[in-house]
């Protein structure tokens, strides 16, 4: 098994260089970072199905997947939830 970099968050690197370029906008940010949340989420759903059916996967790398699509969707609720702070806000101006 490979070990990659522990940055598993490549979508705030994305957000990084949006932000010095002039390009892209933050519904785009926010919907790819959707998506990678939902591929996190199938990758360990997988993953998964596939310890349980006895295939060549170690335990480890299941707990990881499951805590790296766990922390995904954290991540992206609290984004929403700061989202939605700050419209009520702009909503009482």
């Amino acid at each position: 098994m490979k070990i990659s970099g522990i940055n598993s968050f490549p979508q705030i690197a994305k957000i990084n260089d949006i932000n010095k370029s002039s390009e892209g906008n933050f519904g785009n940010v926010l919907n790819d970072f959707v998506k990678q949340v939902n591929a996190d989420q199938n990758n360990s759903k997988q993953i998964t199905n596939d310890f349980i059916e006895g295939k060549d996967v170690e335990i480890h790398e299941v707990m990881i997947a499951g805590e790296k699509a766990a922390t995904s969707l954290d991540l992206l609720i609290e984004i929403r939830n700061k989202t939605i702070d700050m419209y009520k806000e702009l909503s009482r101006m």
